[in-house]
């Protein structure tokens, strides 16, 4: 009976060890339903097998797999509600003795891989809240299938290449509190749907190619406590974020955001503005910020006293005016927070002396304020005078009182009148004038403009061949495309004064105009060698309407004239925008007649030019390919943006480019049509590093033996030392580029020269390195001493 009993009480621990057992197993709510086991293998071979989910198998335990800062499943019952993992693929790598170590084509997924696969897949976990894939390579446009994660609180896509715009679709996922798209290609504004996502909390766009201003939505997004929109090309005021009042971080670096400061919330700990076009005043608000503590609005056009209760916040630690136009005097006995780290002053027209706050030396403090007109400093002022004068001219437009109501009345009395007749003068020297010139203008031609809609018939929109991703976005701030009358055309070019030519072809002209809303317009007017029909000639002339990007000339609008009995068309006037800075040539190498192009300007260039070349192949259907890409063909506007003046559509007219060039056309023509049907990519590849080589060594490469002598330069000096590298480089630029930067643009640009079109890249690894080599370039630069050359800085 003991013996019995012995057993009994054997086998009921056993049975209760089995049941503690069971009760800490990871499946405790039950297994992983088979269909999502099912789905994380298939899951990992889309991702082509990345290392980091090496082992998985049908006897995998998914959810007992140890946690790890590369790999995160978590599991609720049986379903999965966290998938986290992070890859060795980053867009970005290390570099090592100081030469970029990768290729950008070997960090992407194959060719075979398929975003669209990818979330197919994702979509069957029903419970996935948290979903973070980064650094794993993965490229191509974000599918509408996104909005299928519809319990998807956290969305992490960073650090790969995916491009496009940000679909739509993403607002349906009405759970979603962090969004982090940062560090892929994307392009295109920032979504106005941002703010009709309710629970959103972070937003992370940055290091893309975003572009126009933003969004006023960004202002109601009431739970947004982190934006990050830094590393674009976004531009434009930006909105009120005051009435976002738990927003802590606010990055938006290296934009072209201004002249307007940000109305900001009190909550705010960290503002990042720097590298912008912020002027005026800092506002006193921002002195009420007791939790900011890190404050950087460097190299803006800030002017006004400098804000001297910024010093004394109490949470303060990192504070950066530099490079701006602050004036005023530091009081000997300012008051400093004791925990502020770091400050930076210099650059600006401060007088007087140094506090004492600021001249103590601390291992724990650092303080820059060169660059300024204080007086017994160990770092490099600059004279008194020349604060004086320049505090002068960096004086803000004063502010306009608003007048009395009885003065107001009076203004508007006095103003009315003086309006009044002028107008009516106006009008009748107008009605004189346009009755003189219809009746002698009718005499030969009728312009088909004028009973012409502002917009393509339907059936024409129906038909259309050629569909742009920006068609109805109202990009780039450009008015939209119309049909212009010939009275349009000829009141902006002062009736084709010859005051207004830029140019001459031998089918037309080129004109500079001015519309009546100030616009400034490039007008081409063409006269085809054949006869063609309204019908016929609309067929080529819609897809110019569709042709809309940052790097590209915009055509604005068109008239076409119809000889006197309407069967034919005489001439047809293409409206374009207008770019007022030159072409890439002239600022390279044609005589120096403008400002020499820094080193980091050249790669900004190369890169916009690449951009453009991206939207022409893939940005509209078919790929527009065979593009007459040289430096005469790329114009810079006042920013330095560059913009392709002629690109390759099909068309009767043989010159439809703003610029006249007619001297290449018939080759170009011949080239691009063989050039699309055998490797059109490749051919606009080899132009532009054609470009990229003369970017390097400034100076024109005018034919084949002079290309072919250039590049076999640049490739035996690409094997010596930096010093080697740069003899044979652009002597105004040789000293200021660092040797990983040009480095890397010179192994870009001899792939794209190669012989075989087989070995030149892709487009998007020109645009990857072109993007690297400006990083490290960056770096190299803030990590210097340029001053030991002052006349070449970057």
């Amino acid at each position: 009976m003991g013996r019995n009993s012995a057993r009994l009480s054997l086998f009921k621990f056993a049975l209760v060890s089995a049941f503690l057992a069971l009760s800490t197993f990871p499946f405790s709510d039950g297994q992983l339903q088979p269909s999502q086991v099912q789905a994380l293998l298939t899951f990992q071979r889309v991702l082509e097998f990345p290392p980091v989910l090496n082992g998985w198998n049908n006897w995998t335990n998914f959810c007992g797999i140890p946690q790890s800062s590369s790999l995160t499943i978590v599991c609720y019952g049986n379903s999965i509600t966290e998938l986290s993992i992070v890859g060795n693929r980053a867009p970005r790598s290390l570099i090592s003795n100081g030469v970029q170590n990768f290729s950008v084509s070997n960090q992407t997924l194959s060719s075979q891989f398929s975003i669209d696969s990818l979330f197919i897949t994702l979509s069957q976990f029903p419970g996935l809240k948290t979903l973070s894939l980064v650094s794993l390579g993965i490229w191509g446009n974000l599918p509408t299938r996104i909005s299928q994660l519809s319990s998807v609180q956290t969305l992490n896509l960073s650090s790969n290449f995916i491009y496009g715009y940000i679909p739509m679709r993403v607002s349906l996922l009405k759970n979603l509190q962090i969004l982090a798209l940062d560090r892929n290609m994307l392009y295109g504004p920032v979504p106005s749907w941002v703010g009709s996502l309710p629970f959103l909390s972070v937003l992370d766009l940055s290091n893309n190619a975003l572009n126009g201003s933003l969004p006023s939505s960004l202002g109601t997004t009431k739970n947004l406590t982190f934006l990050s929109l830094s590393k674009n090309n976004l531009s434009g005021d930006v909105p009120d974020l005051s009435g976002l009042i738990d927003l802590q971080v606010l990055d938006l670096a290296d934009n072209l955001l201004g002249p307007k400061f940000p109305a900001l919330g009190h909550k705010i700990v960290k503002i990042a503005l720097q590298k912008n076009k912020f002027t005026y005043n800092i506002p006193h608000q921002i002195a009420s910020s007791e939790g900011l503590q890190s404050f950087d609005v460097s190299s803006n056009r800030l002017v006004g006293p400098i804000l001297l209760p910024l010093f004394s916040l109490p949470s303060i630690q990192y504070l950066n005016l530099s490079g701006n136009r602050l004036t005023g005097v530091l009081p000997m006995n300012m008051t400093c927070n004791p925990g502020l780290q770091s400050v930076d002053i210099s650059n600006n027209l401060l007088t007087g002396s140094l506090p004492s706050c600021l001249a103590t030396t601390s291992l724990n403090k650092s303080v820059s304020y060169s660059g300024n007109c204080l007086e017994k400093t160990s770092q490099y002022q600059h004279q008194l005078s020349f604060c004086s004068n320049e505090a002068i001219a960096a004086i803000p437009p004063p502010i306009k009182k608003k007048p009395s109501p009885n003065r107001l009345i009076l203004l508007l009395g006095v103003a009315g009148g003086i309006v009044l007749t002028a107008v009516s003068l106006a009008l009748l020297v107008l009605v004189v004038c346009k009755r003189c010139r219809r009746t002698a203008y009718n005499r030969h031609y009728k312009s088909s403009a004028v009973t012409v809609s502002a917009s393509f018939p339907p059936k024409l929109l129906t038909n259309a061949k050629y569909i742009s991703h920006t068609m109805n976005l109202g990009p780039l701030g450009l008015p939209p495309y119309r049909v212009f009358t010939i009275e349009e055309i000829e009141e902006a070019t002062d009736n084709f004064d010859r005051a207004n030519l830029m140019g001459e072809g031998s089918q037309g002209q080129l004109y500079r105009g001015r519309l009546n809303d100030g616009f400034l317009v490039a007008v081409r007017s063409i006269r085809p060698k054949q006869t063609h029909t309204l019908q016929s000639l609309m067929q080529y002339v819609e897809p110019l309407s569709k042709i809309k990007h940052r790097h590209l000339v915009s055509t604005l609008g068109h008239c076409i004239v119809n000889s006197a009995d309407g069967t034919n068309v005489e001439t047809i006037y293409l409206v374009f925008e207008f770019i007022s800075n030159g072409s890439l040539s002239s600022h390279l190498y044609e005589g120096r007649k403008r400002d020499i192009l820094k080193w980091s300007e050249r790669v900004s260039t190369a890169m916009g030019v690449a951009r453009g070349v991206k939207f022409l192949h893939t940005g509209v259907v078919p790929g527009i390919y065979g593009n007459d890409l040289k430096a005469e063909n790329i114009l810079l506007d006042q920013n330095l943006t560059p913009k392709i003046c002629k690109y390759n559509l099909p068309t009767p007219l043989k010159d439809v480019g703003c610029k006249v060039d007619s001297a290449s056309l018939s080759s170009a023509a011949a080239d691009s049509q063989s050039a699309r049907v055998e490797n059109g990519e490749k051919l606009d590849v080899y132009r532009l590093g054609v470009i990229l080589l003369e970017l390097i060594v400034g100076r024109r490469l005018a034919s084949r033996n002079d290309l072919q002598k250039m590049k076999e330069q640049v490739h035996t000096s690409s094997f010596m030392e930096a010093e080697r590298l740069k003899e044979a480089v652009d002597p105004s630029i040789r000293y200021s580029c660092s040797y990983a930067s040009i480095r890397t643009v010179v192994d870009i640009t001899l792939k794209c020269l190669s012989e075989d079109p087989a070995l030149r890249p892709s487009v998007e690894d020109v645009i990857w390195h072109l993007q690297y080599s400006a990083q490290v370039q960056d770096g190299s630069t803030t990590n210097s001493h340029v001053d030991d050359y002052p006349d070449l800085h970057i």
